[in-house]
């Protein structure tokens, strides 16, 4: 990265100690709230929708405060500082706010620092809480390098002061990448956290616990305190000031397998109607990440967006939630409405087809080929078990591919979460029973703080073929058993190659596959 002054390397040494001097907060344990002296941030910085001119930075405070983000290219302010007013935070939002910094310069290393202020007397003042991220680069001698993971928090494993926490997020930090890829799953609003758990050995799992993470989600108040359970974890805060976020849902956002319209048969649920559990959780969600385009629960808002990374990246992120259909058995000959629904499915393809970038990834929360039940009868995926034809969500898939072939699209790579076990899927039509479209690669990684599961069973309608699975040997194995996964992406800014990389907790590369820019069928 040669117009980037900090080398990776360096600025892995030097956000060491911007780790940790993030928070003053006590580590894994439940912020206190004082009502008098200055405001704090004590759910640290988060940044995101970077391009090459600007970004997104998000905090939340402990009171009423105006939020200050200060600029430099130098990591001790000495100077070019610059001050962006942000907004006044307060209980509308659940005291969080983001702040646009605009006029940014591109592929450069910018680092900010939060302040907030009292608004009736701006000299009393938070301490700066320190953060950094990279604008996008205009070149493509930059090299990119991304991670992806999804599933935190899920089947009773929190957090866990014995381990440490969430440790992984430490790991992920030293790899350095230009931004993490949330692949859903963020938080667990269905899944209450106990103070203990029993493991297999006759030990027992300890959790940090709250009240909101004490049942399932239903007050607005408490999918709240789902995103600022996992905000307790010292490694989250120190990997979200220097790791931009690009986030999507999937369903425990807001409860198992939910779908629009559907009715809740759950004595654990007084609120039955799982549209009102998403319009709560929606709004949650633009609160506690830096989305501008979701904040204040803006039924507009669209999770379903493309994040270009300079001229070697598009990343597509995928809504297969909000407009799908119900699960069903998945034998329709027609399904309009599929997983992504109509507009989204136009949406998608309009913008693969304007794309100039290299490569072009897909970030879906769900995989294609994996069958994933919902039931003893219906299917929660795109897959449901049938090697024929398409029938159901399928047919969606298929026009999709279809389109990518016809339109000479190249570089698609579509990376998962969700079935918590790390995979890579190769598809081609020569093994297919649909077969008007071209190979290409689908990699799934997580869970990145759950429980683990055993590797599902393809369906054959697209022709995949497994490269490399690991999985859990049971059903909900700790991650203290099951160490957590992620996936990293690197793309060399001189060949254009990628290569990704299935990585677990303790930095093992599980499986490596590099793909040459510009070919079809690799």
């Amino acid at each position: 990265m040669a117009s980037i002054p900090h080398t990776r390397r360096s600025l892995i040494g030097g956000s060491l100690a911007l780790s940790s001097a993030l928070i003053a907060a006590p580590a894994l344990a439940v912020p206190a709230f004082a009502r008098s002296g200055r405001p704090n941030a004590l759910w640290g910085v988060q940044s995101g929708e970077i391009t090459a001119h600007s970004a997104t930075v998000w905090t939340r405070s402990d009171r009423l405060a105006r939020m200050y983000v200060e600029t430099s290219p130098s990591e001790a302010f000495r100077y070019a500082v610059r001050r962006h007013r942000g907004p006044l935070l307060g209980p509308s939002s659940d005291f969080t706010g983001t702040t646009v910094l605009r006029d940014l310069p591109p592929g450069r290393q910018i680092h900010y620092r939060v302040v907030l202020t009292d608004p009736d007397d701006p000299r009393r003042s938070s301490s700066p809480v320190h953060g950094t991220f990279r604008t996008t680069p205009v070149s493509r001698r930059h090299d990119v390098r991304f991670l992806w993971s999804g599933d935190l928090a899920g089947q009773g494993w929190g957090i866990n002061p014995d381990l440490g926490g969430y440790r992984v997020f430490e790991e992920m930090r030293l790899r350095n990448p230009d931004f993490f890829l949330f692949s859903g799953d963020t938080i667990y609003a269905d899944g209450p956290i106990n103070a203990t758990a029993p493991l297999r050995d006759g030990t027992v799992w300890r959790n940090v616990t709250t009240e909101e993470k004490a049942k399932v989600a239903e007050t607005l108040a408490e999918f709240r305190g789902n995103f600022r359970y996992n905000l307790l974890d010292r490694s989250l805060l120190g990997f979200n000031a220097q790791v931009p976020v690009l986030a999507q849902w999937d369903d425990h956002e807001v409860r198992n397998n939910w779908f629009p319209g559907q009715l809740i048969d759950d004595p654990r649920y007084t609120v039955k109607e799982a549209d009102t559990l998403a319009a709560r959780a929606r709004q949650a969600f633009g609160e506690y990440f830096p989305v501008t385009d979701l904040r204040g629960g803006r039924a507009e808002g669209r999770m379903y967006r493309v994040m270009r990374y300079g001229p070697l990246l598009d990343v597509f992120v995928l809504d297969m939630r909000t407009y799908r259909n119900a699960n069903s058995p998945g034998t329709r000959t027609e399904d309009p409405v599929g997983i992504l629904g109509a507009e989204q499915l136009a949406w998608l393809k309009r913008e693969l087809s304007r794309s100039r970038a290299t490569w072009k990834v897909i970030a879906a929360d769900m995989p294609l080929g994996i069958v994933v039940p919902d039931g003893a009868a219906n299917f929660e995926a795109v897959a449901q078990g049938d090697p024929g034809a398409p029938l159901g969500r399928e047919l969606q898939i298929a026009e999709l591919l279809r389109h990518i072939k016809h339109q000479r699209i190249t570089g698609t790579v579509w990376v998962t979460a969700d079935v918590h076990y790390t995979a890579a899927n190769h598809y081609a039509p020569e093994r297919a029973a649909f077969t008007d479209f071209a190979p290409f690669w689908e990699f799934v990684s997580g869970p990145i703080g759950a429980g683990g599961f055993p590797a599902g069973r393809l369906d054959a309608t697209f022709g995949p073929e497994t490269a490399y699975v690991q999985s859990a040997p049971f059903a909900n194995m700790s991650p203290s058993e099951n160490p957590p996964y992620y996936g990293e992406v690197d793309i060399d800014g001189g060949s254009g190659e990628l290569t990704v990389r299935l990585r677990r907790q303790g930095g093992d590369v599980l499986f490596a596959r590099t793909l040459q820019p510009g070919r079809v069928g690799q």
